[in-house]
C-alpha cells in the first residue's frame, strides 16, 4: 500500500529523452535550446558525451518504456551515430521489448540513407516537422524546405518501412488565411499519418518573432482555423487526445502520454531535462550550452516539487489530455489526497468547467484549458 504523504512506491512508467541540439538554422518562432550548425557537426564526440552522460543516470533498474530523440534537428545526425547511441543506451538501461523509439526529423535535413539506417537502427516512430505546405508560410517561419520536400520526406520515411510517422503542422501563421490553414490540414491527412499534431503559432518570450512580432490573423480568424480544422481531422479519424494532438486509433503517441500522465524520464544532452520519483519528485536538468556540455556532460541542477507547486504540475499535465485522468491518479503520482484540491474542484465544476469524479476539463473547460488552470493556482 502507498504511504500517506508520498508518491506511489510502485514507481511511474519511465522514458528517456535525449537532446540534439543542432540545426541547419534556427527559426524565428522557436524556443526550444536549439543552435545553428557551424561547421562540420561534432556528432561523435556528441554521442561520447551522450553516453557518458547516460552512465551517470540513475534508473534504478527501472524499465525504459519510451524513447524519444529531439532537438534541434536529430535527422542532422548519420545513421551510424545514431545507430551507435542508440546501442549504447541499450547497453546502459533496460529497455522493454516493445519500447516506443521517436526520432525527430525536418524536411530538407533528411534523404532515404539516413531513414533506413535509423529504422535498421531501431527507431520505430518518426516526428517530421512539416509545419505548413504553403511556400509561402514556409519563407515567413524561416522553413529551410519547401512544400515538395515535406512530401517528399514522408514517401521517404514510407518507403524505408516506417509505420508510425507524425506530422507536426501549425495554424494561426503570418498572414494566414482560413482556407490557407485547412488546405494544410487536408494536404497532411491525404498523406495518411498515423498521427498528427497540430497547434497554434505563439509568439514566445526571447524569440524574433516575439521581439518584432509578424502580422498574425485576428483571434476570431484563428478560433475559426482550430474549430473547422477540428471537424476534419475528426471526420479523417484523428482523435484528439491532447490540446495540440490527434491520431487513428492505436497510434498515439506513449512518450508524450508518460509526461501527461505524470510519469517519470530520464533526460541526457544539452539543456534536457528529467523527473524521477524517489520518495518525492525531483526534477533535474543539463547544461544548456552545447559546447559546455561537451566539456562537462551530467546534471548541472535539481530540485525537489513538493506541495502545491506539485499539485498543480501534475494539473498542467494531466489536464491537457481529452480524458484527463483517474482522481486516484493524482495520488499515486504526488502522494497528496485529492480532497486537497477540493474547493477549487468544487469551484469549478459548479462553474461547469470540470467533470464530476474524474480529473477532466469539460468541452467548455478544455475551450478555456489556460483560465482553468489559473484557478488552480489562486
Amino acid at each position: 500500500m502507498t504511504n500517506r504523504g508520498a508518491p506511489e512506491a510502485t514507481s511511474p512508467p519511465l522514458g528517456l529523452y535525449v537532446h540534439i541540439p543542432w540545426c541547419v538554422r534556427k527559426c524565428p518562432y522557436c524556443d526550444f535550446n536549439s543552435h545553428a550548425a557551424q561547421g562540420e557537426l561534432e556528432e561523435q564526440a556528441y554521442v561520447d558525451a551522450l553516453l557518458t552522460d547516460l552512465a551517470r543516470e540513475e534508473a534504478g533498474g527501472r524499465v525504459v518504456e519510451t524513447l524519444f530523440i529531439g532537438g534541434g534537428t536529430p535527422s542532422l545526425f548519420s545513421g551510424e551515430a545514431i545507430t551507435r547511441l542508440l546501442q549504447g543506451i541499450r547497453d546502459t538501461l533496460d529497455l522493454a521489448s516493445d519500447t516506443e523509439i521517436t526520432l525527430e526529423a525536418n524536411p530538407g535535413a533528411v534523404d532515404a540513407a539516413h531513414f533506413e539506417a535509423y529504422r535498421e537502427a531501431g527507431v520505430n516512430r518518426l516526428s517530421i516537422g512539416i509545419q505548413s505546405f504553403d511556400g509561402d508560410a514556409l519563407q515567413r517561419l524561416g522553413r529551410i524546405h519547401d512544400a515538395r520536400q515535406a512530401v517528399e520526406a514522408f514517401e521517404t520515411a514510407r518507403a524505408a518501412g516506417f509505420e508510425n510517422i507524425n506530422l507536426d503542422l501549425m495554424f494561426g501563421l503570418p498572414q494566414q488565411k482560413l482556407e490557407e490553414a485547412l488546405d494544410d490540414l487536408r494536404r497532411a491527412i491525404a498523406l495518411g499519418p498515423e498521427h498528427l499534431s497540430w497547434y497554434q503559432l505563439t509568439l514566445e518570450p526571447h524569440t524574433p518573432f516575439h521581439r518584432h512580432p509578424p502580422p498574425l490573423p485576428a483571434d476570431d480568424l484563428v478560433w475559426e482555423m482550430q474549430e473547422q480544422g477540428l471537424e476534419l481531422l475528426a471526420k479523417a479519424g484523428y482523435g484528439r487526445y491532447e490540446t495540440s494532438t490527434h491520431a487513428l486509433e492505436g497510434w498515439r503517441c506513449r512518450h508524450n502520454l508518460n509526461y501527461w500522465r505524470f510519469g517519470d524520464y530520464l533526460g541526457i544532452g544539452a539543456g534536457a531535462h528529467g523527473k524521477i520519483t524517489a520518495g518525492e519528485v525531483t526534477r533535474y536538468w543539463k547544461e544548456r550550452h552545447p559546447v559546455r556540455y561537451l566539456e562537462s556532460p551530467g546534471k548541472t541542477g535539481s530540485r525537489q516539487v513538493r506541495g502545491k507547486e506539485l499539485a498543480l504540475e501534475f494539473l498542467m499535465n494531466a489536464l491537457r489530455l481529452a480524458e484527463g485522468v483517474e482522481e486516484e491518479l493524482f495520488f499515486r503520482r504526488t502522494g497528496l489526497p485529492v480532497r486537497s484540491l477540493e474547493p477549487v474542484l468544487t469551484r469549478m465544476r459548479k462553474r461547469g468547467l470540470m467533470e464530476v469524479k474524474r480529473l477532466q476539463a469539460t468541452p467548455r473547460g478544455y475551450d478555456f484549458l489556460n483560465d482553468l488552470l489559473v484557478g488552480f493556482e489562486t
